[in-house]
């Protein structure tokens, strides 16, 4: 009975290795067709699933590309305290927060959704804005002031931007652009009763320390304030926005700037693309020739490895891919096929000492478990202090080298398992996985 069953058991095995297979096969490749073209969710082709992996000359609108990818604007300021606050010993670390605040939010509020502002040291402000058509009114915005003050008919400020509660960009009477206030409830009162006791007289309105108007107050005003000048659309719409944002906490003395053409960020994203596909290309080839079928896993491990890899680094908020980052990609890359070259080797020495075949794959990655958990702990670690202490491009390299040693691990000790252990079972002959000198037959598996 025992013997009539066993070649039924084998062939089970076999008939779930190739349909296990088939089925990675098929999901792996449909993956990987939407992953390169996307597909549309609907019929009228109004909802589209974005495409994520990258091609030289394609590159998909899912990923967010930083300044040196996308073109844009570079600039450094330097942070200072004012007369004022030195003599009142405030302290750089709130204002610089305070700062940095106040200049994402007028970037938010402008569209450029994907500019950065970070901390250089304890006195830099690193701003980068990718896509920008027109750098200085976007420095302008950033780094204007926007000091709002109301003078009564003696000359003396009664009152601040503190009390703004909205500005927005408005029509007046003769359909001229304006500025539009809407004070606070303390702000209508302090302006209503400053008007309503210099009716017949004028009060001033200054701008970053520059009179805008002084008008005769006909009456009193309780309500929303116009501030008319000589503005366009966009100019008001600028300083409404500064308003609205608030005045900047620190003095700021611009140190650095850099532009970076559109034409040469893709030229730069084209090369790298290129210069990765063909180190991808070349590393599988090699990997073939060394390890023959153990080979053709890692490979197909590794597609599976490039495809999670950039879902996550377009689904995850905040990542924006940059040269360096690039570059940690090509190294997350070398770390996942370093893995599976650890385990193919000890794969190897289980053959060579007379195991068979199924077991050997089971004890080499048994075996291969400290040392790839060592050398990818170590660089996670590592990779974590360059995104915690580092800046800019540094964080950017981090961010997605620890993605991808994340992910390595996972397809190493899960993908390349399940993928071998599944191939073993068709496969019997040791040297068709592995190039040794002398590959042993493997053993009939009791």
């Amino acid at each position: 009975m025992k013997a009539a069953n066993r070649p039924r058991s084998k062939t089970n095995r076999k008939t779930a290795a190739i349909v296990s297979l088939s089925i990675a096969l098929v999901l792996t490749v449909l993956i990987g067709l939407l992953a390169l073209n996307g597909m549309p969710l609907d019929s009228r082709g109004l909802y589209r699933l974005l495409p994520w992996v990258p091609s030289p000359g394609n590159w998909p609108d899912s990923i967010s590309l930083g300044l040196d990818l996308k073109g844009g604007v570079y600039v450094e300021y330097e942070a200072s305290l004012s007369p004022e606050q030195e003599a009142e010993g405030a302290e750089y670390g709130p204002l610089m927060e305070a700062t940095q605040k106040v200049m994402m939010d007028r970037l938010s509020d402008k569209g450029f959704a994907e500019a950065t502002v970070t901390q250089i040291g304890n006195t830099g402000i690193r701003v980068e804005i990718p896509d920008v058509k027109d750098p200085q009114a976007v420095l302008d915005l950033i780094g204007t002031p926007a000091k709002l003050e109301f003078a009564d008919p003696n000359g003396n400020i009664f009152m601040d931007g503190s009390y703004v509660q909205t500005a927005s960009q408005s029509f007046d009477v003769d359909s001229k652009p304006c500025i539009q206030l809407v004070l606070t409830k303390q702000g209508e009162k302090l302006f209503g009763d400053m008007t309503a006791q210099s009716i017949g007289q004028e009060i001033a309105i200054y701008l970053d320390d520059q009179l805008l108007m002084s008008p005769v107050v006909e009456s009193a005003i309780y309500g929303p304030v116009q501030i008319s000048g000589d503005y366009t659309v966009e100019s008001a719409a600028n300083v409404a926005m500064q308003l609205q944002s608030g005045a900047l906490p620190m003095d700021l003395r611009q140190d650095k700037l850099d532009t970076i053409s559109a034409t040469l960020g893709r030229d730069a994203l084209d090369t790298s693309v290129t210069a990765a596909m063909i180190g991808i290309l070349l590393v599988m080839l090699i990997m073939l020739v060394r390890y023959r079928v153990c080979g053709l896993v890692a490979s197909w491990a590794l597609s599976i490895y490039i495809i999670a890899l950039f879902f996550l680094i377009a689904v995850v908020p905040g990542i924006q891919l940059t040269l360096p980052g690039i570059a940690g990609v090509v190294l997350g890359i070398g770390m996942a096929v370093d893995a599976n070259v650890v385990i193919f080797e000890r794969i190897k020495e289980e053959v060579s000492g007379g195991r068979p075949l199924i077991h050997a794959v089971r004890i080499g990655f048994k075996n291969a478990m400290s040392a790839i958990l060592d050398a990818n702990v170590t660089t996670i670690i590592a990779a974590m202090v360059l995104l915690i202490f580092g800046t800019g491009s540094v964080r950017g390299f981090a961010t997605t080298l620890l993605l991808g040693v994340l992910v390595s691990m996972l397809t190493a000790i899960v993908v390349s398992r399940f993928l071998l252990t599944n191939v073993v079972r068709l496969v019997k002959n040791p040297a068709v996985f592995l190039c040794a000198p002398k590959a042993q037959a493997e053993k009939e598996v009791q």
